[in-house]
């Protein structure tokens, strides 16, 4: 009986859940969470952010602190649920929410006072820092400056809003045409490359040193709304900024003052520090900003609307987009109502593309197609929801709003790829009578440690960690001139 090394297989059948996109305030929250409370007291000393964090805090967070803004008394918590109407359950659980949020940020403070000897009731304090830059913020005063400094230009240079836009969407959407694999007349800078690699959306294509390949979380981006892809890029520069020690309080004041100017007015940074300063310039790679002159920029959409729920990119296709152009029928035929080469490019990565006109493109999901946005790492489930996500508004009439058909079948061609998993383990073979199998294998059955086995041939195969308690067994049998005898 000999035993060797080996690679054994079973199947597999689960699948990969992929949640809805997740809104970008969400990651932002949890970044900020994050930071020291040192950290969040030094950021509340500009206006801008104060303002910039306050728009993204829910509607019952806003509601409290417009509440305590103006009022320097703390206040009790029975106070505050009759500002937030407590009477109904969901009421509480957004309550409950949005003071914990409040709190986690440094924005308000609990205490417990006392009413008298015997009861104590909890308070609310507005952070003063916080306080104070809000109110300067929304009434405009003091001279810090942090809401940027505005230049005369004059009519004949200055930049239109059309131009400005024009800018940034082609140098935002030659990011996201990169990470899909479209051929392009220059790459984004090195700068963005090491960034998408670093936050994993791209990972090393083996099969050239120098490209990039989407991954699965890379597909997950692209289903995300423009606001959260930018969100999710930036914190990562935030992430990579901090790691090489660079102040974190200087990048995110710079961004935070970047969502709160005017689109078409041109702007000085010959005031900031160093670090804004090299944050604006590398964000001339992302198509957030303009730079006119030694010192001047213009903010583009896509700064301007940071921190609001406004649309970063403004197009009449893109608008249709935002209402679904794709039907999916139960023969797998696809329609897509689009003529944006960056969709196309997206729809190329798990369909077959077969007819191409003006403002349609038909294609098919195929059994190939999908396999080669398997290869890629993107899931059966996130193909599911992209064709969910931009559904035609005539495929929302329908219940369910995707044939089911077209769903399983792709959920079956990922169970297909997935059918086999490879385990290390130790063939066992040879052995000297049907006796000294017999006795080999129930002891390994005991011990729970077989992985395949096949009694005709008297072959079995043994996970690693079983290995070496089978093979004692098989010694000592063999020392003891019971049956399991031979060479292991």
């Amino acid at each position: 009986m000999s035993s060797l090394k080996t690679t054994s297989t079973s199947t597999s059948g689960s699948g990969t859940q992929t949640g809805s996109p997740a809104d970008f305030t969400s990651a932002l929250y949890a970044f900020l969470h994050a930071l020291p409370r040192l950290t969040l007291a030094r950021l509340y000393n500009t206006p801008a952010s104060c303002l910039a964090i306050f728009r993204l805090l829910p509607l019952i967070g806003r509601h409290l602190v417009l509440n305590m803004l103006w009022s320097d008394d703390p206040m009790a918590k029975s106070q505050v649920e009759v500002w937030a109407d407590t009477s109904r359950a969901e009421s509480q659980t957004q309550l409950h929410e949005s003071l914990t949020k409040l709190c986690r940020l440094n924005i308000i403070e609990e205490t417990v006072a006392a009413l008298d000897q015997w009861n104590q009731q909890p308070i609310f304090t507005l952070n003063s820092s916080f306080q104070q830059n809000l109110r300067r913020a929304l009434t405009g005063g003091g001279n810090h400056c942090s809401f940027g400094v505005p230049c005369n230009t004059s009519a004949k240079s200055a930049v239109s809003i059309d131009e400005l836009d024009r800018y940034g969407t082609e140098k935002w959407e030659t990011i996201l045409h990169y990470m899909v694999g479209s051929r392009l007349p220059t790459k984004p800078s090195h700068n963005i490359l090491t960034l998408l690699g670093q936050s994993g959306l791209m990972t090393s294509d083996p099969r050239s040193l120098h490209n990039l390949k989407i991954t699965s979380k890379g597909f997950g981006f692209l289903l995300e709304d423009v606001n959260t892809q930018l969100w999710n890029i930036l914190l990562q520069y935030l992430k990579m900024a901090e790691a090489n020690g660079v102040d974190v309080v200087d990048v995110l004041a710079c961004l935070f003052m970047l969502g709160s100017l005017e689109l078409g007015q041109e702007y000085s940074f010959s005031n900031w520090t160093p670090t804004q300063t090299q944050v604006l310039q590398d964000l001339v790679d992302y198509g957030l900003v303009l730079v006119t002159a030694r010192d001047r920029f213009y903010p583009t959409r896509l700064a301007t609307t940071l921190t609001s729920s406004a649309p970063p990119l403004v197009s009449a296709e893109r608008a249709q987009e935002q209402h679904g152009f794709l039907v999916l029928e139960t023969n797998y035929r696809v329609y897509a109502y689009t003529s944006n080469p960056l969709q196309i490019a997206v729809l190329n990565l798990f369909l077959s593309l077969r007819y191409r006109f003006p403002n349609l493109v038909v294609g098919a999901v195929t059994r190939e197609s999908i396999k080669t946005a398997l290869s890629n790492g993107i899931t059966a489930d996130q193909v599911i929801m992209y064709l969910h996500t931009h559904a035609h508004p005539q495929m929302r009439k329908l219940e369910p709003l995707l044939p089911p058909t077209v769903v399983d079948q792709i959920r079956l061609w990922e169970l297909e790829k997935n059918r086999i998993r490879a385990q290390d383990g130790y063939l066992y073979e040879d052995f000297q009578s049907a006796s000294q199998y017999e006795s080999v294998i129930q002891y390994s059955r005991s011990l729970g440690i077989i992985l395949w086995e096949h009694a005709g041939l008297r072959k079995f195969v043994v996970e690693c960690d079983g290995h070496v308690t089978l093979r004692e067994f098989i010694r000592r049998g063999a020392s003891n001139g019971g049956n399991p005898t031979g060479n292991t």
